[in-house]
């Protein structure tokens, strides 16, 4: 069985970082496309970031380039979000999820891992505030 579990998260104030983690386990992690997705407070669940195990050509919303960093650690079965100068409008509880995709997998453009109903795996999610 396949298990999401995400840590990380808090409360900091505008303009600071957070690492958000994902351990992967009771799966083959170099299967995995890997994303994460938020959900602010009366907002629908949106795409955030997103990578393939093998970490190339990620994909970030627009709200994320610039600031966010999706990474991963194949040794870890660990994915990590970072996260730079935060905003208020960064508040959500953030979750990790992966898609069983074979080890071949590759994807490339703007559309990359940011379907939410393609993904199998579902964190419990992380919750993060930040203040103005």
């Amino acid at each position: 069985q396949v298990q999401l579990v995400e840590s990380g998260g808090g409360l900091v104030q505008a303009g600071s970082s957070l690492r958000l983690s994902c351990a992967v386990s009771g799966g083959t992690f170099t299967n995995f496309a890997m994303g994460w997705f938020r959900q602010a407070p009366g907002k629908d669940r949106e795409f955030v970031a997103g990578i393939n195990w093998s970490g190339s050509s990620p994909n970030y919303a627009d709200s994320a380039k610039g600031r966010f960093t999706i990474s991963l650690d194949n040794t870890k079965n660990t994915v990590y979000l970072q996260m730079d100068s935060l905003k208020p409008e960064d508040t959500a509880v953030y979750y990790c999820a992966a898609e069983n995709k074979g080890p071949n997998y590759w994807c490339s453009g703007s559309t990359c891992y940011a379907a939410e109903s393609a993904y199998d795996y579902w964190g419990h999610g992380a919750q993060i505030t930040v203040s103005a």
